[in-house]
């Protein structure tokens, strides 16, 4: 059957958060890269600025990533909260690879400087890119059989992982979506009801 917009709705209610995962994938790490690589040209951004960037992480580089986490978060979690800390950490770890979705700084002053008129609003048109990027390949990998959660440790973690995987000074980390195999459905999710939240004029 011909996709369709019918289609991007049904993707849409499968992209749920999954935990735990395992390293277990359904399709190949080069299907992986293509799949990343492919949005993160399409993807649209404000005046084609493309100002997303990615990092990907598998295996030992991917467990890498949350040890680290792991050794920030101990620095400040008190101790007699971090067993649960700890036991978040390690789920991620158990997974087989994390997408790190960042925003070039540098573009973002770049166009600011060319159109100064919207400088104001270039951050904001860059997250707004970044977020579109981070939905696309989270559906992707869903879409591809794979579970995945969205996860927030910047800024703690930015310092490490630049120096560990050289990240340029002008990368912004944005998010970090944990991917890998399903050990089991999704949480069931509440929706508020559509009245609520949608207007329609001159139907």
């Amino acid at each position: 059957m011909a996709a369709n917009a019918q289609t991007l709705i049904e993707l849409s209610k499968q992209r749920r958060s999954y935990y735990p995962l395992t390293k277990d994938l359904t399709i190949s790490t080069a299907r992986v890269e293509e799949i990343v690589q492919g949005l993160l040209q399409e993807v649209p951004s404000s005046f084609n600025s493309q100002s997303n960037r990615v990092v990907v992480l598998f295996g030992a580089e991917h467990e890498k990533l949350w040890d680290f986490t792991t050794e920030i978060l101990k620095a400040i979690v008190p101790a007699d909260q971090f067993e649960s800390t700890a036991g978040k950490m390690a789920m991620f770890k158990a997974a087989a690879g994390s997408v790190l979705f960042y925003e070039d700084q540098a573009v973002v002053n770049r166009f600011q400087e060319k159109f100064a008129i919207y400088a104001d609003r270039f951050p904001t048109w860059a997250t707004q890119s970044s977020a579109m990027l981070q939905y696309a390949v989270w559906t992707a990998l869903e879409a591809e059989g794979l579970g995945a959660n969205l996860q927030h440790y910047n800024p703690l973690v930015d310092e490490r992982v630049a120096a560990e995987w050289k990240v340029p000074a002008d990368w912004k980390l944005s998010a970090m979506l944990v991917f890998g195999g399903k050990t089991g459905e999704a949480g069931a999710k509440e929706y508020a009801p559509v009245e609520e939240k949608y207007k329609s004029f001159g139907a």
